[in-house]
């Protein structure tokens, strides 16, 4: 029985972090999708939404409002409003200049915005960890007994697990539906036709690092709070394992960023759990290589077909 609520709770864990890597995955997914570039930025934006939250936060207890749900809702606007006007700065800046050229123009442009907004960062807010505050405590414990080993699932990870379902389905519903997730599906196909068509294409790459921007200050603020404190090296590890989730599901398949990210949250979780803290990026990476060895492609990804 130990044994079962043991898993059980590495299992929970697992789902928590992956829900959020999920989160950020998605804008990596969506920018290769549409113009087939890498944002190596989008680390760093999840962070500053991070960032933005806290200082909202801050902000609004200074000023002595402590209502739970007013005080998430504004750290939350403040945090998607400041990330996804970075994330249109960040097209504008490093890729709309360079679009078309060679791959590797693009890459060395998006390295060079991520070091300059860790920096930024780094200078601003200085480099030491910063507190953030555990607004939504408490949860439930489940089995065992006081000496025993007792499954424990906190409102925090509740609250993970409802915002990640809310944002996808809302994501799902947009793309499926609305007058722009239908342009984004058209230049996913064939930029070109598309701009032949009318569709006015910059506005709808723009449109796709704002949503990216945004799912990723909506995990910012989540992981700021599960974790507890906030870094200018907050955004590149969380950036580095989201990538990896996208290519494991397939990078430009949004249900195959939702998957790899729950994959691979729970192998880091189940790795943890079982082996050592120290082992969950060896697994992590270990298992994108195997995927890319055996599935180029990814698990849910298509082959790329060119087009005469």
């Amino acid at each position: 029985m130990q044994d079962l609520l043991y898993f059980c709770q590495q299992l929970i864990n697992g789902l928590t972090i992956g829900s959020t890597y999920a989160l950020i995955a998605i804008g990596y997914t969506m920018v290769y999708g549409i113009i087939g570039m890498i944002n190596f930025a989008h680390g760093e934006i999840y962070m500053i939404g991070a960032y933005t939250a806290l200082i909202a936060i801050t902000g609004l207890a200074t000023l002595g409002i402590a209502w739970l749900p007013l005080v998430l809702l504004i750290a939350l606007i403040c945090a998607v409003i400041v990330s996804s006007s970075m994330g249109w700065a960040v097209e504008r800046v490093a890729y709309r200049p360079v679009r078309g050229r060679h791959r590797l123009i693009p890459l060395i442009s998006a390295i060079g915005m991520s070091i300059f907004l860790q920096n930024y960062v780094h200078l601003a807010q200085g480099s030491r960890n910063i507190g953030f505050p555990a607004l939504i405590e408490g949860g439930f414990q489940f089995g065992g007994n006081e000496d025993g080993f007792q499954m424990s699932l906190s409102w925090i990870q509740i609250t993970i697990f409802v915002t990640t379902f809310i944002c996808m389905t809302a994501l799902s519903l947009f793309i499926s539906r609305s007058r722009i997730g239908r342009a984004c599906r058209a230049v996913s196909q064939d930029l070109g036709m598309a701009n032949l068509l009318g569709i006015d294409t910059n506005r709808i790459i723009s449109a796709t690092f704002v949503i990216g921007a945004a799912l990723a200050a909506v995990a910012g603020l989540l992981l700021g709070m599960y974790y507890g404190s906030v870094d200018p090296l907050f955004g590149f590890i969380a950036g580095l394992k989201a990538f990896t989730a996208a290519v494991l599901g397939g990078i430009g398949s949004i249900p195959g960023a939702m998957l790899g990210g729950l994959i691979l949250g729970i192998a880091e979780a189940m790795t943890s759990g079982y082996l050592s803290g120290e082992y969950k990026d060896v697994i992590s990476f270990g298992l994108l290589i195997l995927i890319l060895l055996f599935k180029p492609t990814g698990l849910l990804g298509k082959p790329e077909v060119e087009k005469i």
